[in-house]
């Protein structure tokens, strides 16, 4: 993710109940600072005395005096807890691979602090202290991205985020914009003022067992999908402009007879979009009774993925505000319980995060088909591939390969991550819902996607560029976005930079912005 122009920074108030999407994605950015409400604090406060007075009481319990997963039934004495805290977190922390983008550790680390000020957890508020002063310095634990199995929440990338907090293994450092140092934990936290913290008991737990790691992706892939959704939109609107396709498909009564909230949505989109059209009018009496499915039936796929996007989203909304740890403290009056339970497992986002895999997949395949319309003559009326001299020119021939491979790689990432359940802790914990693998895929689906609509408009864009009469009044404002960063075809030249620029602008919601 690409760091904005940071003048936009706010004050960002967390209190366990009232996190959205974009305040987590804006956290990644740098964008806000973080400030525990009073009345988190104070819930904290109480659920931390009722943990001290199981203590107190030597009262056996899980996650506070007892080992953990299948060594669950072994008592510790009271003077090892703060040590098995300790040892939790150490012996966790082995994830594997690349280290996790830092804006999304980023985010982790407010979901985690979130979730913690619920006062479900037993944590002290120092936890959130720090993990607030972390964010809004810009101190990062590195945190190898592989490790969790979306249930027992996501352990081995949440114990490196509690070693860094710790003072121990490696952080990084926001310099300036875009660039971080990596340096010792220990030295990244005294040159920001802030203390190592000591878990105390229940509170090495507390830290590690939650989804807060898929939960951050999924964050970023949302936020990505509400745009492309749009853009989706907005790139199938060019593209029946760019080929003379038929307007009528998109009439509301057709729409309206179906009333799928997210198809009537994508036609009404798309035909504001192509609103005052001088295209329409000059085929009026044109022969063509019919465009290609990819064409005319662009609402009834792009709407499946707007509905799916807006349950995905309450799902999200309602995990990212949830006490998602093990065991939890509940306190009615004078009674105090500790229940153990389930709340860790990741099937919600799992499972959300598989369908929105498949979404991306569909609006990248269709989004591809429209992309051949208009570069195939016999559909565009255009020369071949757009080509100044056909032959000797290539024009944008290989902007469809390029879109089929980044199709093939949404294929892959489409198949079920949540089908790869594998028992673990001699059996105990026997059904993984592999929802940070999910998530994970997720984001970088919709990243890929984001490439193929920029591939869309850059085709439409050259072809509307050999069309007198002026498209619609929505298509017009793409246009003139998207030939801002890629300019006409004057013969061959490379297109990679042209492709990765639209994309960087599109996800950095510029083409949003120019319609809100």
């Amino acid at each position: 993710m690409l760091l904005p122009l940071p003048d936009s920074m706010r004050e960002l108030v967390i209190d366990g109940n009232s996190l959205n999407i974009r305040d987590v994605v804006d956290t990644g950015l740098g964008l806000t600072k973080v400030v525990l409400s009073q009345s988190a604090r104070e819930k904290m406060i109480i659920s931390r005395e009722a943990i001290t007075e199981i203590l107190n009481n030597k009262t056996v319990t899980y996650g506070i005096n007892t080992g953990f997963g299948a060594l669950s039934s072994v008592s510790i004495e009271s003077d090892k807890l703060e040590q098995l805290q300790a040892n939790l977190i150490r012996s966790h922390a082995c994830g594997i691979g690349d280290p996790m983008e830092n804006s999304h550790t980023l985010m982790m680390m407010l979901i985690r602090a979130n979730t913690l000020c619920r006062g479900n957890s037993g944590a002290r508020p120092i936890l959130v202290d720090t993990l607030i002063s972390m964010i809004n310095n810009g101190v990062c634990p590195v945190i190898p991205r592989i490790g969790s199995l979306g249930a027992s929440g996501d352990l081995a990338p949440l114990s490196h985020l509690a070693l860094g907090m710790m003072g121990e293994g490696n952080c990084n450092i926001r310099i300036d914009l875009n660039n971080w140092e990596t340096t010792s934990s220990d030295l990244a936290l005294k040159r920001n003022g802030i203390e190592p913290i000591v878990p105390a008991a229940k509170e090495g737990l507390s830290l590690i067992n939650g989804t807060s790691q898929m939960c951050a992706f999924m964050c970023e892939a949302l936020y990505n999908l509400d745009i492309l959704c749009f853009a989706s939109d907005a790139s199938a609107a060019c593209t029946v402009e760019a080929i003379k396709g038929s307007h009528k498909p998109f009439d509301p009564r057709i729409h309206a007879s179906r009333p799928h909230p997210g198809q009537n949505t994508s036609a009404a989109r798309i035909s504001s979009l192509l609103n005052n059209s001088e295209i329409r009018l000059s085929h009026l009496d044109c022969d063509k009774v019919q465009d290609a499915y990819s064409i005319r039936c662009s609402p009834q796929v792009h709407g499946p993925v707007i509905d799916m996007l807006r349950e995905s989203r309450r799902i999200l909304e309602i995990e990212i505000n949830s006490s998602t740890d093990n065991p939890l403290v509940f306190i009615e009056g004078d009674k105090i319980e500790v229940i153990s339970g389930g709340n860790f497992h990741g099937q919600y986002i799992a499972l959300s995060s598989d369908s929105i895999s498949i979404a991306c997949h569909e609006l990248a395949s269709i989004s591809e088909r429209r992309i051949n319309q208009i570069l195939d003559p016999k559909w565009s009326g255009h020369s071949a591939f757009l080509a100044n001299d056909e032959g000797l020119e290539s024009g944008l021939m290989i902007i469809q390969y390029s879109s089929a491979a980044v199709l093939a790689e949404l294929h892959l990432l489409s198949n079920s991550a949540t089908t790869s359940n594998t028992p673990v802790s001699m059996g105990k914990e026997d059904h993984a819902s592999m929802g940070a693998t999910g998530a994970h895929r997720t984001m970088i689906a919709t990243r890929l996607l984001a490439n193929v609509i920029s591939n869309e408009i850059i085709c439409a864009s050259e072809a509307l560029h050999r069309i007198e009469e002026k498209p619609g009044d929505g298509v017009s404002r793409v246009l003139e976005w998207s030939r801002g960063i890629v300019m006409p075809l004057e013969g061959d030249r490379a297109l990679s930079e042209d492709t990765k620029n639209l994309t960087e602008s599109l996800l950095n919601g510029d083409l949003t912005r120019i319609f809100m």
